[in-house]
Parts: C-alpha cells; structure tokens; sequence
C-alpha cells in the first residue's frame, strides 16, 4: 500500500510541477485516463459483439468498464477538479445557444475546459453510455447468452431492454461521430488542438489564464472511487439470480 500512496504521489507531484512556461494543465490524469479507457471500452463492445456469440464474455466485460468509467466520470464531476466538475463547464440552454450563434460569427469565447456545446455532448454521451450498458446487464440475444443480471427480469422485460441496448448504439454512434466532427473542426478551422489537451493534459497558456490552471490531479481520490464502483459491480454481479431463459429465479445465486 505505501509503495501504491508513493506511485500516486509520484504521478500527482509530476503535474504539479508543471514548468512548461507555455502552457498550463487543464484536464486531470484521471480525466484523461478515463476518457481514452471509455473510448477504448466502446470500442471493444462493439468489436466483440461483431464478432460473434463466442466472444459474448468479452462484450459484458467492456459493458463492466462502460459502466464503472461512467460512473465515476459522474461523481469526478460533482468531485473532481475544477474544470473535470460539471458546475464549471454546463450551461443553461440560452447561454448554449448564445455560444453556438457566436461561434458562426467566429467571435465566440475561448474556454479553458468544455465549451457549452462541448459540455451538453458530454452529458448527453454519458447517459446514453450508462444506459446501453446497464440495459445490457439484462438482456437476451435469443440465442445462447444471457446477461448477469437476467434473472431479475421477466423475458418480456428483458425484451424491451435488449431492444433498447441494440437501438442506442446507433444514437451513441451518431453523437461520436458528432463529437469526432466537432474536434477536427477545431483543429483545421479554429486552429485549435483539442486532442493533444486530453493527452497531455495541457493547453497553450494564451488559452488559459494563471488563475484557471489546476496543480492537482487528485489521484488517490480517483483511485478510490474507481475501487468502490468496481467492487459494487462485482458484488451485484456475483450476487444476482442465476439465469434461466424465460423465467425468473430469485433465489440462486451465482455462486451455487
């Protein structure tokens, strides 16, 4: 444990230290880490449900990642740093569309951390994430497997839920490729490097003030959290009903 409290020291003085003169930290590591994990878990989830029945155990071990990186990008937003925390990037709906008029005139403002626009994607792909992946938990693919939390649902539940996991994809593609459309607009129309940033964690200083720099990364919080939502996960998992195809037992647990 003190060799584990020394490594995250490490990590988090490293981003204190911050000495490039020409730019300043903006995103955490645990931002970071848990954006490109995410990336990297839908991805996954859809590489393993294409390629078939057989790889159905890896699909639900990506949907377990979705799940628990959602979740603490949730709290890392009530908890996190400053720009990480939802209050210092969300917008009321007037203030967003101000902002989108704005930047058609290209006179909008610059933005440490999300723009508003940016910041309504982002809460709108964390919901449609959570929930692909939580309906998932219960759903049926009519043909050899079943999800780990089947057996708290009917099969005319499950139905519904397994329709709305395969629907949502479809909307969670459209906004990434939103998303994605959106950053390479910046990048060769607004000369504006968006990428590097969630790599890095860095912008250039003239795009963000002394003031609306953080020094911190706060990792051991992170590490906690993420621990606590992947044990709570875990339990409901092993402790769910085991499944049986169209019907519901309740009183065998995976673990018999």
């Amino acid at each position: 444990m003190s060799e584990l409290a020394s490594a995250l020291d490490a990590v988090e003085g490293q981003e204190e230290s911050d000495t490039a003169q020409s730019h300043r930290m903006v995103w955490d590591l645990p931002v970071r880490v848990a954006h490109w994990l995410l990336v990297a878990a839908f991805v996954g989830a859809y590489v393993t449900n294409a390629l078939g029945v057989n790889y159905f155990r890896y699909h639900v071990w990506c949907g377990y990642a979705v799940i628990v990186l959602v979740l603490f990008r949730i709290v890392w937003g009530l908890v996190g740093t400053r720009h990480a925390r939802f209050e210092a990037f969300v917008r009321g709906p007037r203030e967003t569309l101000r902002y989108a008029r704005s930047l058609l005139r290209g006179s909008e403002q610059r933005h440490a951390g999300h723009n508003p626009l940016g910041a309504w994607m982002v809460l709108a792909l964390l919901l449609m994430m959570l929930t692909q992946a939580v309906t998932g938990l219960f759903g049926d693919d009519q043909v050899f497997n079943l999800g780990p939390l089947y057996g708290y649902v009917t099969a005319e539940t499950s139905s519904i839920l397994t329709s709305l996991h395969r629907r949502l994809f479809y909307w969670i593609a459209a906004a990434v490729g939103l998303h994605i459309l959106a950053v390479l607009m910046h990048v060769f129309v607004k000369r504006e490097n968006l990428v590097l940033p969630m790599i890095t964690g860095r912008k250039p200083a003239d795009r963000v003030g002394a003031s609306e720099a953080i020094s911190t990364s706060r990792v051991w919080l992170a590490a906690l959290l993420i621990g606590l939502f992947a044990a709570a996960l875990a339990w409901t998992v092993l402790m769910a009903p085991r499944a049986v195809r169209g019907s519901v037992v309740r009183l065998i647990s995976h673990r018999q």
